[in-house]
Protein backbone atom coordinates (compact mmCIF):
# COMPACT_ATOMS: atom_id res chain seq x y z
CA UNK A 1 0.00 0.00 0.00
CA UNK A 2 1.04 3.37 -0.97
CA UNK A 3 2.10 5.51 2.35
CA UNK A 4 0.72 8.73 0.93
CA UNK A 5 -2.72 7.00 -0.41
CA UNK A 6 -2.82 6.11 3.30
CA UNK A 7 -2.17 9.18 4.61
CA UNK A 8 -4.90 11.00 2.18
CA UNK A 9 -7.28 8.25 3.39
CA UNK A 10 -6.49 8.84 7.41
CA UNK A 11 -6.83 12.74 6.68
CA UNK A 12 -10.27 12.47 5.22
CA UNK A 13 -11.37 9.61 7.82
CA UNK A 14 -10.61 12.24 10.57
CA UNK A 15 -12.21 15.37 8.90
CA UNK A 16 -14.98 13.57 7.72
CA UNK A 17 -14.56 15.45 4.33
CA UNK A 18 -12.82 15.27 1.23
CA UNK A 19 -12.55 18.89 1.03
CA UNK A 20 -11.83 19.62 4.40
CA UNK A 21 -9.05 16.91 4.14
CA UNK A 22 -7.46 18.51 0.67
CA UNK A 23 -7.69 21.97 2.22
CA UNK A 24 -5.82 20.28 5.27
CA UNK A 25 -3.38 18.73 2.71
CA UNK A 26 -2.63 21.43 0.32
CA UNK A 27 -4.12 19.54 -2.79
CA UNK A 28 -6.93 19.77 -4.90
CA UNK A 29 -10.49 17.96 -4.04
CA UNK A 30 -10.04 15.84 -7.34
CA UNK A 31 -6.75 14.96 -6.03
CA UNK A 32 -7.64 13.38 -2.51
CA UNK A 33 -10.93 11.80 -4.35
CA UNK A 34 -8.43 10.26 -6.59
CA UNK A 35 -6.31 8.81 -3.88
CA UNK A 36 -8.71 7.35 -1.86
CA UNK A 37 -10.37 6.09 -4.83
CA UNK A 38 -7.07 3.89 -6.30
CA UNK A 39 -6.79 2.82 -2.11
CA UNK A 40 -10.75 1.34 -2.26
CA UNK A 41 -9.49 -0.23 -5.96
CA UNK A 42 -6.32 -1.80 -4.72
CA UNK A 43 -7.98 -3.47 -1.77
CA UNK A 44 -11.08 -4.44 -3.22
CA UNK A 45 -13.46 -2.74 -0.50
CA UNK A 46 -15.41 0.63 -0.15
CA UNK A 47 -13.30 2.18 2.69
CA UNK A 48 -15.62 5.82 2.85
CA UNK A 49 -19.17 6.41 2.80
CA UNK A 50 -20.39 9.50 1.26
CA UNK A 51 -23.26 11.56 2.98
CA UNK A 52 -23.92 14.57 0.50
CA UNK A 53 -21.09 16.87 1.72
CA UNK A 54 -19.53 14.27 4.64
CA UNK A 55 -17.67 11.24 4.77
CA UNK A 56 -17.44 8.31 7.31
CA UNK A 57 -15.59 5.19 7.45
CA UNK A 58 -17.17 1.87 6.36
CA UNK A 59 -16.05 -1.06 8.59
CA UNK A 60 -13.34 -1.57 6.37
CA UNK A 61 -12.26 1.70 6.47
CA UNK A 62 -12.40 1.05 10.53
CA UNK A 63 -10.50 -1.45 10.15
CA UNK A 64 -7.76 -0.18 8.23
CA UNK A 65 -7.58 3.38 10.17
CA UNK A 66 -5.53 1.79 12.89
CA UNK A 67 -2.80 -0.24 10.39
CA UNK A 68 -2.52 3.15 8.58
CA UNK A 69 -2.21 5.10 11.61
CA UNK A 70 0.59 2.77 13.05
CA UNK A 71 2.42 2.46 9.61
CA UNK A 72 2.40 6.04 9.42
CA UNK A 73 3.94 6.48 12.57
CA UNK A 74 6.51 3.80 12.19
CA UNK A 75 7.42 5.73 8.68
CA UNK A 76 8.07 8.54 10.14
CA UNK A 77 9.66 6.98 12.77
CA UNK A 78 12.03 5.24 10.41
CA UNK A 79 13.25 8.70 8.40
CA UNK A 80 13.48 10.54 12.30
CA UNK A 81 16.24 7.46 13.37
CA UNK A 82 18.36 7.87 10.02
CA UNK A 83 18.25 11.40 10.31
CA UNK A 84 18.97 11.55 13.99
CA UNK A 85 22.43 9.08 13.13
CA UNK A 86 23.77 11.47 10.66
CA UNK A 87 23.26 13.88 13.44
CA UNK A 88 20.46 16.16 12.19
CA UNK A 89 16.82 16.38 14.63
CA UNK A 90 14.05 17.10 12.07
CA UNK A 91 10.57 16.16 11.28
CA UNK A 92 6.83 16.77 12.88
CA UNK A 93 6.25 16.43 16.82
CA UNK A 94 2.37 16.36 17.58
CA UNK A 95 1.63 17.45 21.05
CA UNK A 96 -1.58 17.69 23.48
CA UNK A 97 -1.57 20.52 26.31
CA UNK A 98 -4.70 20.99 28.61
CA UNK A 99 -5.23 24.50 28.37
CA UNK A 100 -3.22 25.96 30.96
CA UNK A 101 -0.09 24.61 29.93
CA UNK A 102 -1.03 24.27 26.40
CA UNK A 103 -1.73 28.54 26.20
CA UNK A 104 0.90 29.49 28.52
CA UNK A 105 3.77 26.89 28.76
CA UNK A 106 4.40 24.83 26.27
CA UNK A 107 4.87 27.87 23.30
CA UNK A 108 7.68 28.92 25.49
CA UNK A 109 9.27 25.38 25.08
CA UNK A 110 8.12 24.93 21.72
CA UNK A 111 9.58 28.02 20.94
CA UNK A 112 13.12 27.03 22.77
CA UNK A 113 13.05 23.46 21.34
CA UNK A 114 13.01 24.91 17.68
CA UNK A 115 15.75 27.19 18.36
CA UNK A 116 18.11 24.30 19.31
CA UNK A 117 16.77 22.05 16.53
CA UNK A 118 15.26 24.51 13.77
CA UNK A 119 14.22 21.77 11.15
CA UNK A 120 11.62 20.34 13.37
CA UNK A 121 7.85 20.87 12.88
CA UNK A 122 5.44 21.12 16.31
CA UNK A 123 1.98 20.67 16.37
CA UNK A 124 0.42 21.54 19.49
CA UNK A 125 -3.28 20.61 19.96
CA UNK A 126 -5.34 22.03 23.40
CA UNK A 127 -8.11 20.60 24.89
CA UNK A 128 -8.81 19.88 28.26
CA UNK A 129 -6.94 17.61 30.53
CA UNK A 130 -9.47 14.45 30.10
CA UNK A 131 -9.15 14.72 26.44
CA UNK A 132 -4.93 15.25 26.09
CA UNK A 133 -4.97 11.94 27.85
CA UNK A 134 -7.38 10.35 25.02
CA UNK A 135 -5.25 11.76 22.51
CA UNK A 136 -2.18 10.02 23.92
CA UNK A 137 -3.76 6.90 24.56
CA UNK A 138 -4.87 6.57 21.15
CA UNK A 139 -1.84 7.94 19.47
CA UNK A 140 -2.91 11.22 18.19
CA UNK A 141 -0.40 12.79 20.17
CA UNK A 142 2.75 11.21 21.38
CA UNK A 143 3.52 13.74 24.63
CA UNK A 144 0.92 15.71 26.69
CA UNK A 145 1.05 18.38 29.61
CA UNK A 146 -2.07 18.36 31.53
CA UNK A 147 -2.76 19.53 34.97
CA UNK A 148 -4.20 16.36 36.08
CA UNK A 149 -2.97 12.77 37.10
CA UNK A 150 -3.96 10.49 34.18
CA UNK A 151 -6.26 7.49 36.06
CA UNK A 152 -5.88 5.61 32.71
CA UNK A 153 -3.51 2.80 33.60
CA UNK A 154 -1.96 2.55 30.12
CA UNK A 155 -0.57 5.95 30.73
CA UNK A 156 2.38 7.01 32.59
CA UNK A 157 2.96 10.15 34.03
CA UNK A 158 5.67 12.42 35.90
CA UNK A 159 5.34 16.05 37.75
CA UNK A 160 6.63 18.60 35.48
CA UNK A 161 6.52 22.22 37.40
CA UNK A 162 4.30 23.58 39.69
CA UNK A 163 0.73 25.61 39.85
CA UNK A 164 -1.25 27.55 42.04
CA UNK A 165 -4.97 28.98 41.46
CA UNK A 166 -5.67 31.85 43.04
CA UNK A 167 -8.76 34.04 43.13
CA UNK A 168 -9.83 36.68 40.73
CA UNK A 169 -12.03 39.44 40.57
CA UNK A 170 -12.81 43.02 38.78
CA UNK A 171 -11.11 46.17 40.01
CA UNK A 172 -14.09 47.71 41.03
CA UNK A 173 -14.90 44.46 43.46
CA UNK A 174 -15.17 45.73 47.39
CA UNK A 175 -12.27 42.50 47.91
CA UNK A 176 -9.86 44.12 45.23
CA UNK A 177 -8.68 46.36 48.64
CA UNK A 178 -7.74 43.22 50.09
CA UNK A 179 -5.25 41.01 50.76
CA UNK A 180 -6.94 38.21 52.23
CA UNK A 181 -10.93 36.93 52.33
CA UNK A 182 -12.00 33.92 54.21
CA UNK A 183 -13.73 30.86 52.60
CA UNK A 184 -16.97 31.57 53.93
CA UNK A 185 -17.06 34.75 52.01
CA UNK A 186 -16.39 33.12 48.56
CA UNK A 187 -18.94 30.66 49.51
CA UNK A 188 -21.65 33.81 49.28
CA UNK A 189 -20.29 34.94 45.78
CA UNK A 190 -21.28 33.92 42.39
CA UNK A 191 -18.59 31.82 41.40
CA UNK A 192 -17.61 30.57 37.70
CA UNK A 193 -16.06 27.52 37.29
CA UNK A 194 -14.42 25.55 34.61
CA UNK A 195 -16.34 22.61 32.84
CA UNK A 196 -15.95 19.55 33.85
CA UNK A 197 -12.59 17.48 32.92
CA UNK A 198 -10.60 20.18 33.04
CA UNK A 199 -7.56 19.93 35.33
CA UNK A 200 -8.58 23.25 36.88
CA UNK A 201 -12.04 22.35 37.96
CA UNK A 202 -10.56 18.75 39.65
CA UNK A 203 -7.33 20.73 41.40
CA UNK A 204 -10.37 22.99 42.74
CA UNK A 205 -12.62 20.07 43.50
CA UNK A 206 -10.08 17.95 45.50
CA UNK A 207 -8.93 21.50 47.14
CA UNK A 208 -12.34 21.74 48.38
CA UNK A 209 -13.15 18.39 49.36
CA UNK A 210 -10.02 18.68 51.75
CA UNK A 211 -11.45 21.56 53.50
CA UNK A 212 -14.99 19.66 53.33
CA UNK A 213 -16.78 21.43 51.22
CA UNK A 214 -17.89 20.55 47.31
CA UNK A 215 -19.05 22.66 44.57
CA UNK A 216 -22.87 22.26 45.82
CA UNK A 217 -21.66 24.53 48.62
CA UNK A 218 -21.59 27.85 46.16
CA UNK A 219 -22.79 29.92 44.09
CA UNK A 220 -22.16 28.70 40.83
CA UNK A 221 -23.36 31.06 38.41
CA UNK A 222 -21.65 29.73 34.86
CA UNK A 223 -19.33 27.01 33.70
CA UNK A 224 -16.89 27.52 31.05
CA UNK A 225 -14.76 25.53 28.74
CA UNK A 226 -12.19 28.59 28.15
CA UNK A 227 -9.68 30.35 30.84
CA UNK A 228 -9.45 33.72 28.40
CA UNK A 229 -13.33 33.39 28.50
CA UNK A 230 -13.55 32.93 32.32
CA UNK A 231 -11.43 36.02 33.03
CA UNK A 232 -13.02 38.13 30.52
CA UNK A 233 -16.46 36.84 32.69
CA UNK A 234 -14.85 38.20 35.71
CA UNK A 235 -14.08 41.36 33.96
CA UNK A 236 -17.54 41.60 32.90
CA UNK A 237 -18.89 41.10 36.91
CA UNK A 238 -20.40 38.17 36.24
CA UNK A 239 -18.54 36.66 39.27
CA UNK A 240 -15.39 36.00 41.10
CA UNK A 241 -13.20 32.44 39.48
CA UNK A 242 -10.21 30.30 40.76
CA UNK A 243 -7.68 30.27 38.03
CA UNK A 244 -3.82 29.45 37.72
CA UNK A 245 -2.02 32.23 38.36
CA UNK A 246 -0.03 31.57 35.05
CA UNK A 247 -2.90 33.18 33.23
CA UNK A 248 -3.42 36.27 34.72
CA UNK A 249 -0.12 37.77 35.09
CA UNK A 250 -0.27 40.24 32.70
CA UNK A 251 -3.87 41.32 33.50
CA UNK A 252 -3.31 41.70 37.57
CA UNK A 253 -0.11 43.73 36.01
CA UNK A 254 -2.60 45.88 34.44
CA UNK A 255 -4.73 46.10 36.82
CA UNK A 256 -7.55 44.35 34.85
CA UNK A 257 -7.94 42.17 37.17
CA UNK A 258 -6.80 41.30 40.97
CA UNK A 259 -5.82 38.27 42.49
CA UNK A 260 -6.58 37.66 46.48
CA UNK A 261 -5.69 35.19 48.85
CA UNK A 262 -7.92 32.96 50.43
CA UNK A 263 -6.88 32.40 53.96
CA UNK A 264 -8.08 28.92 54.65
CA UNK A 265 -8.25 27.37 50.84
CA UNK A 266 -4.88 26.19 49.39
CA UNK A 267 -5.38 25.50 45.78
CA UNK A 268 -2.13 23.64 44.14
CA UNK A 269 -1.07 21.29 41.67
CA UNK A 270 1.44 20.37 39.34
CA UNK A 271 1.54 20.27 35.46
CA UNK A 272 2.64 16.30 34.42
CA UNK A 273 4.13 15.26 31.52
CA UNK A 274 1.94 12.04 29.55
CA UNK A 275 3.04 9.36 27.46
CA UNK A 276 1.50 5.79 26.35
CA UNK A 277 3.27 3.38 28.83
CA UNK A 278 3.56 0.81 25.90
CA UNK A 279 4.00 2.91 22.80
CA UNK A 280 7.34 3.13 21.26
CA UNK A 281 8.37 6.67 20.78
CA UNK A 282 9.85 8.60 17.75
CA UNK A 283 12.96 9.88 18.32
CA UNK A 284 12.07 13.20 17.85
CA UNK A 285 9.33 12.73 20.94
CA UNK A 286 12.65 11.20 22.82
CA UNK A 287 14.39 14.17 21.93
CA UNK A 288 11.38 16.78 23.21
CA UNK A 289 11.30 14.98 26.80
CA UNK A 290 14.74 15.10 26.77
CA UNK A 291 15.06 18.73 26.44
CA UNK A 292 11.86 19.45 28.41
CA UNK A 293 13.89 17.28 31.55
CA UNK A 294 16.64 19.30 30.99
CA UNK A 295 14.82 23.00 31.34
CA UNK A 296 15.36 24.75 34.68
CA UNK A 297 11.46 25.04 35.36
CA UNK A 298 10.48 25.08 38.70
CA UNK A 299 9.38 21.43 39.37
CA UNK A 300 6.23 19.99 41.83
CA UNK A 301 7.26 18.22 44.41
Amino acid sequence: MDLRRLEIFLKVAELGSFSRAADALFLTQPTVSEHVRALEDELGVQLLDRLGRGTTPTKAGTLLLGYARRMLTLSREARQAIEQFQGRVSGELVLGGSTIPGEYVLPALIGAFRTKYPDVSISLRIGPSRQVQDWVEQGHVEVGVVGAVPSSRVLESRPLMADDLVLIVPPEHPWAARKTVALEDVRREPMIVRERGSGSRETLEEALRQAGLDLTAFRVVAEIASTQAVKQAVRAGLGVSFVSDRAVTDECRAKLLVCVRVRDLTVTRAFHLVVHKDRSRSPLAQAFLAFIESQPTERSS
